[in-house]
């Protein structure tokens, strides 16, 4: 059973001292607690009817650079200069409480019918919950994952090992892949990104908007390239919808 500790929602961010808005950076970081962040949420186990099941289809969806790019690339593409649209869906059907369900992307590339599954989850660290973490704060100084994307609430969020394949034939297997529900990180017409805030902490993201981001990345490293993977394979969907 998962441990959750109890949050108070707060309607807005209380005044705090400069020594209250210091990181402490003894603090534990979990999909409970992520310590760098001000607005505090009701833990979904503290809502009796959370059933923990996320069925949601992301749509509009873009590649960040291409299957064969010559290293040294850039498949992070913040300021958008190597995304392309492509055609297809990712698809999420997930249950936060068992850690079970499903995830795939089928997408229609210039090299082919291109295909992620998920094949199990996998708790990389605290963070993540047994494998699916919902309602977290990631990314940016929040505690949690790393700073290649801007700090922003995660609605549900996947790790885990899988495969693709390239018309029907296996191009990678037992490789980690992540996916994430997040508020809008990339511009709605630019589709940049800005990693750090211009001013506060609150995170260079639109809440007005969502997208679902993931990837499939090799567990061989090259520092060449950015991310530092032999393979970062590396995908966007600039429409939700949630069933």
């Amino acid at each position: 059973m998962k441990y959750l500790v109890p949050f108070v929602f707060l309607m807005f961010l209380a005044a705090c001292s400069p020594e209250q808005n210091s990181v402490d950076m003894t603090s534990e970081r979990t999909a409970r607690t992520q310590p760098d962040t001000q607005m505090e949420l009701y833990a979904p186990s503290q809502h009796e009817l959370f059933d923990g099941a996320f069925n949601i289809v992301g749509r509009s969806l873009y590649q960040v650079g291409s299957l064969n790019d010559s290293s040294p690339w850039d498949h992070m593409g913040n300021d958008a200069s190597n995304v392309r649209a492509v055609a297809g869906e990712v698809v999420i059907d997930v249950n936060e409480i068992e850690n079970s369900g499903t995830f795939y992307a089928q997408l229609i590339l210039p090299e082919g019918t291109y295909r992620i599954e998920l094949d199990r989850f996998n708790e990389f660290s605290p963070c993540q919950d047994g494998g699916i973490a919902a309602y977290l704060f990631e990314h940016g100084n929040a505690g949690c994952g790393d700073s290649n994307w801007p700090k922003s609430l995660l609605y549900v969020a996947g790790w885990g090992y899988g495969k693709a394949m390239l018309d029907g034939e296996t191009l990678y297997e037992d490789y980690e892949i992540h996916f994430m529900v997040t508020q809008g990180m990339r511009d709605r017409e630019s589709l940049s990104v800005q990693l750090s805030p211009t001013r506060g902490e609150a995170g260079s993201i639109n809440p007005a908007t969502q997208q679902v981001d993931f990837y499939i990345r090799s567990p061989e490293r090259n520092d060449s390239n950015h991310p530092n993977r032999e393979v970062f394979d590396h995908f966007f969907a600039m429409e939700v919808t949630w069933k």
